[in-house]
């Protein structure tokens, strides 16, 4: 029996020990077991009745102490009896994640009946979830329509298609009915959507063009990170990027990315793991200057190109897909954001040996 429903995304967000004993807890889903009910281990036994969570998030739970049955922390072996009560107790209070309409403007560069295209400005977080459940794309998305009464942005059968970084700007499809989001799912299961990335990366590459494949996994050290494993390795996700360099800077290269696989912060770790940090990204190192000169014009030079684009240089600026109601090809570009253009006018600058124009 069921008193509550579990947040998507809290088991997957909440993976540290609890070190003090008297830290508050919140109940987040409370189950009581049938009375019919086999011996069966308890991760084995949720991950059956926890919609969009996965065994191992709830063994990470587990693990953690957030896991109790009768009022005690259990560990994913434990095995449940019938009528114990389970209950998922969090750190934190639970929210209310029911998305609302809200006034905030979308760049749109396509709609029909049936979906819309968006061009994403970077800072804008694409859906709610820890720490942003208000101003996020689906929020505005609600907004805009409002007034569709078969629209429905809770329904996870309709809206976001794939996302994007907070601080990724470019391109995204939103699905306003279930015939779309089930067409453009399918596609992008099968890999049949094209998707290239702009990005300003650091270091010169000694080839016009390359493969990069490696798992992507959760960096066990970093859990806002992610780490590439060697394909065989049995750990992350397959994934694959191939680039093709697009303008030489001398320290820094603009490079197209082109997506085989869609994995979360893939461009970026992808380029992290051949040496080739994105300018600006801070998670992946690439706010230290990497390449370049040790006078002080230069250095800077470089700073003022982070305060020029304080954010990832990554921009989302093909998509491409078949429509799922007509069956036409759809293709879309984006022109690079205005401060991606600065920055890399100011590298065009500094290569062409402007000097006036360092700082």
């Amino acid at each position: 029996m069921l008193d509550g429903t579990a947040d998507a995304g809290t088991i997957a967000a909440d993976d540290d020990t609890i070190d003090d004993e008297e830290q508050q807890l919140y109940e987040h889903f409370r189950l009581v077991v049938d009375k019919g009910q086999e011996p069966e281990r308890i991760d084995k036994y949720l991950f059956v009745r926890m919609q969009h969570s996965s065994r191992n998030r709830i063994q990470k739970a587990a693990d953690a102490g957030f896991i109790h049955v009768n009022d005690r922390p259990v560990k994913s072996s434990y095995k449940v009896r019938p009528n114990d009560v389970i209950t998922l107790m969090l750190d934190r209070p639970r929210h209310d994640n029911t998305i609302t309409a809200e006034d905030i403007p979308l760049d749109i560069v396509y709609e029909d009946d049936s979906l819309m295209v968006v061009n994403k400005p970077a800072g804008l977080v694409v859906h709610p979830g820890a720490g942003n459940f208000h101003g996020t794309l689906i929020n505005a998305v609600a907004w805009h329509l409002r007034n569709m009464k078969s629209f429905d942005p809770n329904d996870p059968e309709v809206g976001l298609v794939h996302r994007i970084d907070k601080d990724t700007s470019g391109l995204l499809v939103v699905a306003k009915t279930p015939r779309a989001k089930t067409g453009l799912g399918l596609q992008f299961f099968n890999k049949t959507t094209h998707r290239s990335y702009n990005a300003l990366v650091w270091g010169n590459f000694t080839e016009d063009e390359g493969r990069i494949e490696g798992n992507i996994a959760r960096d066990p050290h970093d859990r806002l990170r992610m780490k590439v494993f060697a394909p065989n390795s049995g750990i992350g996700k397959t994934a694959v990027t191939h680039y093709k360099v697009l303008e030489r800077f001398g320290y820094v290269t603009l490079v197209e990315c082109i997506l085989e696989t869609g994995r979360t912060h893939q461009i970026r770790a992808h380029m992290k793991h051949i040496g080739h940090p994105l300018f600006g990204d801070e998670r992946y190192g690439g706010t230290e200057i990497l390449r370049g000169q040790r006078s002080s014009s230069y250095k800077a030079f470089v700073q003022n190109c982070f305060n020029i684009c304080p954010r990832q240089a990554l921009h989302a600026k093909t998509l491409g897909f078949v429509h799922p109601v007509t069956g036409k090809q759809m293709d879309f570009t984006s022109d690079l954001p205005d401060d991606m253009s600065m920055l890399i006018d100011k590298w065009r600058n500094f290569v062409n040996g402007s000097a006036a124009k360092l700082v």
